[in-house]
């Protein structure tokens, strides 16, 4: 069956040896639809962001823009506004079957810290194509904030899929009305749009700006930064904000969110025309995300916004960006917070978890 790969698979994929670790897993590394990857010892410095290309190694590459190397064994800082590469601790023997997708994990995203993974012989980020044997790495761009990372940190994710997993609108559209996937009505056009809530109820509080200079975020910390030292706090009474050419936002959907045990998600641009600025899209939403079964009854989504190269008015209620569905190849054995660690069920307008509540 085509679909997305659940737990129990990818426990049987490691099995199998199709993910060969350098080190052993550790408990929590397998998520519901996705296994996170892990930082290994080294960061390579690099002059710009790069990908393999067809028929090179991401290796060879790097002899040609390394700028130095960072040993990250006893924690390292990545500066904010460089670039890195770090071999990742994960391989990949993936059958003829199977292609893979990775992505931020949504913590990763909050902090607007840009990872994406590449490849050997890798013509675009995040896409892994079918049957690929061999390393991965993550290219990480700390955008507002230098953070201090060690090996083992979990930053970025990766899906399997077998064949074409995409619900088409029509079958979207069906799912909505046997289970409703949003808390009103559905806009589904390539995907189910989601909009921007600038009204937020009883505050005039709507989002969260990175303030430009800042001290180092240790990603082991949880719950450990007061948010004023980070953030300036965004108000707005009428329902509308002026986003500032090349500040990054943290707002929130609308819409709160349902994915369905036997589905999948992953958020994507909406569509270039609607104005200057653009809704990050890190993290999959996973099966049970909003599931009342899993604790949730729905869930915001929450949106990481960088504005361009001119103010933007963005109003309550303008649809920003849309949530892809697939289908598992069957449901997972454990849910989006359903005893496991998931820091964002049942959230609304939301921080990473690195910052006190």
């Amino acid at each position: 069956m085509n679909g997305v790969i659940p737990n129990q698979h990818i426990t049987q994929m490691i099995t199998d040896k199709q993910i060969v670790p350098d080190v052993a897993f550790v408990d929590g590394q397998i998520q519901p639809a996705s296994l996170d990857l892990r930082l290994g010892t080294v960061a390579y410095r690099v002059r710009a962001s790069f990908l393999a290309g067809d028929g090179r190694k991401v290796a060879e590459r790097l002899k040609d823009f390394e700028m130095h190397r960072i040993d990250l064994s006893d924690g390292a800082v990545l500066e904010k506004g460089c670039v890195y590469v770090v071999p990742l601790m994960e391989h990949l023997n993936l059958p003829d079957t199977m292609t893979a997708v990775a992505n931020a994990k949504s913590s990763t995203g909050r902090l607007d810290l840009l990872t994406r993974t590449i490849t050997d012989g890798g013509v675009e980020f995040d896409r892994i194509p079918r049957g690929y044997q061999g390393p991965l790495y993550a290219e990480i761009c700390p955008r507002s904030f230098s953070v201090l990372v060690r090996p083992g940190m979990r930053l970025n994710q990766i899906r399997f899929r077998t064949g074409s997993a995409q619900l088409s609108d029509d079958a979207l559209r069906a799912l909505h009305a046997e289970t409703p996937l949003v808390d009103g009505p559905a806009v589904i056009d390539e995907g189910l749009g989601f909009s921007v809530d600038l009204r937020l109820e009883g505050t005039s509080l709507v989002g969260y700006r990175a303030k430009p200079h800042t001290g180092v975020i240790d990603l082991e910390q949880i719950g450990a930064y007061a948010p004023a030292d980070y953030w300036e706090e965004v108000h707005s009474d009428s329902g509308q904000i002026i986003l500032d050419p090349g500040a990054f936002y943290i707002l929130v959907s609308r819409e709160a969110v349902h994915i369905p045990p036997d589905y999948a998600a992953e958020m994507a641009p909406y569509l270039a025309m609607v104005g200057e600025f653009r809704v990050h899209y890190a993290g999959f939403f996973d099966p049970g995300f909003g599931n009342a079964d899993a604790g949730g009854a729905g869930s915001r989504g929450v949106l990481e916004v960088r504005c361009h190269e001119a103010p933007f008015v963005l109003e309550h209620g303008q649809v920003v960006g849309r949530l892809v569905y697939e289908r598992m190849t069957e449901a997972p054995t454990q849910l989006y917070g359903a005893g496991i660690q998931s820091n964002y069920q049942g959230q609304g307008l939301k921080l990473s978890k690195h910052f006190k509540v």
